[in-house]
């Protein structure tokens, strides 16, 4: 069985440790999406980024393999190595180019959305004015589906999401999203959303993020009853698992980018920056997810899928052949 973590955080740093992902590796994750930037991040240190962790990943063919393709993701379980893909939060990397998202493809990027909590030329951001998918995202979507990437719609507006997935010809996940139903964050997804996600064959990956989850410290059991709620809405075929770990890292000196404005990309009426910080839960609610994800009733074939099947099954349409 693969089990597939779909949004995971490192610091945006050439010098970030990988030791957190070796964590969820042995927690029993086989596969992982790895942020390299987001709309806030300029696009010298994505690049700087992305070169930096290719090189970790080629240096360490023992342990790591970049994934391009569903075999390449069984290969690397199959001899006890961890893959990963990258993955990209927002357009603005993308520098209006809709050829863009061909080359951040071939750098290992297979995951991307189009806004980042605000707006952009492109997309919608959840915490911004509803507008719409713009022409040039109309360009951008077919992008995607042409480079063989999934089509990602976590922190994107809401209506502008369903412009997304009436527009791509694809499935279209949610990496790191949780049901409005349960926990009342913009940030969080509704009904129609997720209905809208399963209707293009996609999946919905829970967060285990405290803001997401509604608890100030979640475990597996709340990832697991956010599950059982998507799975009654769309059906347990269309859930998956992105606990959006961030792995903060003292240290790491970010002054050649500038400074971001946390007021600015974490608005205050959603995001109480001046309280304790937020919690995640750690890569060790992998080990206990099977048993919780059992107690809210899901049978052994539903645990599987969630877990990683889902997930493997949207990517065996997207990405290149194995």
């Amino acid at each position: 069985m693969i089990r597939w973590e779909a949004h995971t955080c490192l610091p945006t740093h050439p010098q970030a440790d990988f030791a957190p992902l070796d964590a969820l590796h042995a927690a029993g994750v086989n596969h992982l999406s790895l942020n390299v930037g987001a709309d806030m991040n300029p696009l010298p240190q994505i690049m700087a980024v992305l070169a930096a962790f290719r090189a970790r990943i080629a240096a360490a063919p023992e342990r790591y393999v970049l994934a391009a393709s569903v075999g390449d993701v069984r290969r690397a379980a199959a001899e006890g190595k961890l893959s990963i893909a990258f993955d990209l939060e927002g357009a603005l990397p993308l520098q209006e180019q809709p050829e863009m998202v061909g080359l951040f493809a071939a750098l290992g990027v297979r995951q991307i959305h189009f806004a980042y909590n605000r707006n952009n030329n492109v997309a919608d951001g959840c915490h911004d004015s509803e507008r719409g998918l713009t022409p040039l995202g109309r360009r951008m979507v077919e992008a995607v589906n042409r480079a063989g990437v999934l089509m990602d719609c976590s922190h994107t507006g809401r209506n502008c999401s369903l412009d997304i997935m009436a527009a791509s010809s694809q499935p279209v996940i949610f990496s790191h999203a949780n049901p409005l139903a349960l926990a009342r964050h913009g940030r969080n997804i509704t009904d129609e959303q997720i209905r809208a996600c399963a209707a293009t064959g996609g999946v919905v990956c829970i967060s285990g993020l405290s803001f997401f989850v509604g608890k100030e410290y979640p475990n597996a059991d709340d990832v697991a009853r956010h599950v059982a709620c998507v799975a009654e809405i769309a059906g347990a075929e269309h859930v998956g698992i992105g606990l959006d770990i961030c792995f903060d890292q003292d240290g790491l000196d970010y002054s050649a980018w500038g400074e971001i404005d946390r007021n600015y990309w974490w608005p205050a009426r959603d995001y109480d920056l001046s309280g304790p910080p937020p919690t995640f839960t750690p890569p060790q609610t992998w080990q206990q997810l099977p048993e919780a994800l059992q107690r809210v009733g899901l049978s052994p074939k539903e645990i599987e899928g969630v877990l990683g099947g889902n997930m493997l099954r949207v990517a065996e349409r997207v990405w290149a052949p194995s």
